[in-house]
């Protein structure tokens, strides 16, 4: 096939133009700016386009399929002379399907947990030389790409994102893929400037449900009340497995897990991400891993990458780095990393760097999320807000939403860092939870803090 995509250096475009060149499709694409890892990655296989910008003359009646991504916009002059030259447009998930239909697809949906479970699975299946076809939204250790297709696996295993699946195709990705196995792992407001309410987000999810094929199965976690109701007030002619997080201890900053033959060290720590392990188990199962299996291999599973990373340690001090952003993820991750170092003081530092996060009204969303942190800390540009097109926030409206009074706030990026850099973590774990950088912060650097 000839594919061509519009918008190829995105995270997600950039991964499925490697797998399809990786298949032997002849592939092509245009954007109009590409930034690292998605450039080099994209030079080294001589997939990286010549000039930056829009090109319609490389629409021509020769292309199979045009990909269409997110980043380009409704009025794009490749997007436009595809339509007039009839050429099919497919948006990435429904790209991916029609890849799949042939193939078992197992997707995992959840407004968060669903990167670290995807990731489970396929470390599980790796560990165990099963071959499979998968899309996952984070880089794998063991794996060189987040997308993988062939023509022979029987399975392909989704992260199942509820966002947007192109500027002119607005349902959600992960109602395209039609599941044949589902996991559900928790609902929890996002994307308020797609889902503008929060009834209208939980819809979404209804409507996801209601996708999986006849004779499908879901695995959902019963420990959220909203995954809970939406799955079984379903109709939907599917087997409903439930799971919950499974008996675990916390032993001199080590997690053990319950199970059959006795306390088994983990990698991975924290109740959320039990509870992921607990939804991963039973997709494996269906997938044909047996339980001793599952738990020998997930004892080696170190964490998806951005997730819980941890960036440097000594025998006294631990600092780790959290994609955590919205308000059900700062929670979780703040309270594992409490748990799991319960004798250490924890300084945890959020920035609100999302639309969501940056936005008034679901600010309030934030209430309690770093109460377990001793120090809590939160950084937000106001540029952003501006940038975002968003009205102002105060510190007081920051300090009001997160229910503490004792919160320091920081909106210049030079005043943040000389805190962060200032701080003696001698008996403490620093946590550092963005989807952003703190508007310059070299990660690379924090390591040194240890160092004093």
């Amino acid at each position: 096939m000839n594919v061509h995509f519009i918008a190829i250096g995105g995270a997600a475009m950039h991964n499925l133009a490697l797998a399809l060149h990786h298949k032997g499709y002849q592939v092509t694409g245009s954007d109009d700016v590409i930034f690292d890892p998605s450039k080099t990655r994209l030079e080294a296989q001589g997939l990286l386009p010549e000039a930056f910008g829009w090109y319609p003359e490389k629409i021509t009646t020769n292309l199979d399929a045009v990909v269409l991504g997110m980043h380009a916009k409704a009025d794009n002059p490749e997007l436009i002379k595809a339509q007039e030259l009839g050429v099919k447009i497919y948006s990435y998930p429904e790209f991916l399907y029609e890849q799949s239909k042939h193939k078992t697809r197992v997707v995992i949906g959840g407004s968060h947990g669903k990167t670290t479970i995807t990731s489970m699975i396929l470390h599980v299946m790796h560990y165990h030389d099963r071959d499979v076809d998968y899309m996952v939204g984070a880089q794998l250790e063991g794996f060189d790409v987040m997308v993988k297709l062939t023509e022979d696996n029987d399975f392909i295993v989704l992260e199942g994102d509820e966002y947007l699946s192109s500027p002119i195709d607005r349902r959600p990705k992960f109602h395209l893929y039609k599941p044949n196995i589902a996991l559900l792992s928790g609902i929890a407001w996002d994307h308020i400037n797609v889902f503008p309410t929060y009834q209208n987000y939980v819809e979404q999810f209804d409507i996801f449900v209601n996708s999986i094929v006849n004779g499908g199965s879901i695995s959902y976690n019963e420990e959220d009340a909203e995954v809970k109701r939406v799955v079984e007030t379903s109709d939907n002619p599917i087997r409903k497995i439930a799971y919950n997080t499974p008996t675990y201890t916390v032993a001199n900053g080590e997690t053990l897990l319950d199970t059959p033959d006795g306390d088994l060290p983990i990698e991975i720590f924290g109740k959320h991400n039990l509870n992921n392990l607990a939804g991963a188990k039973w997709i494996c199962q269906h997938m044909g891993i047996d339980e001793d299996d599952f738990y020998e291999a997930i004892a080696t599973f170190k964490g998806a990458s951005k997730r819980l990373e941890k960036i440097a340690e000594t025998t006294e001090s631990v600092i780790y780095k959290d994609f955590a952003h919205s308000p059900s993820k700062v929670l979780a991750t703040t309270n594992a990393v409490k748990e799991q170092y319960d004798h250490r003081e924890l300084i945890a530092c959020l920035e609100l760097h999302t639309y969501s996060s940056l936005d008034a009204n679901f600010l309030k969303e934030y209430k309690n999320a770093l109460n377990k942190a001793d120090k809590a800390v939160v950084f937000y540009s106001p540029e952003a807000l501006k940038i975002k097109k968003l009205e102002a926030v105060s510190e007081d409206q920051i300090k009001d939403a997160f229910n503490r009074d004792d919160l320091i706030v920081f909106t210049n990026p030079d005043a943040f860092k000389t805190f962060l850099f200032n701080q003696d973590l001698k008996q403490k774990a620093l946590l550092l939870m963005s989807s952003g950088n703190y508007g310059g912060l070299d990660f690379q650097n924090v390591s040194e803090l240890l160092k004093k």
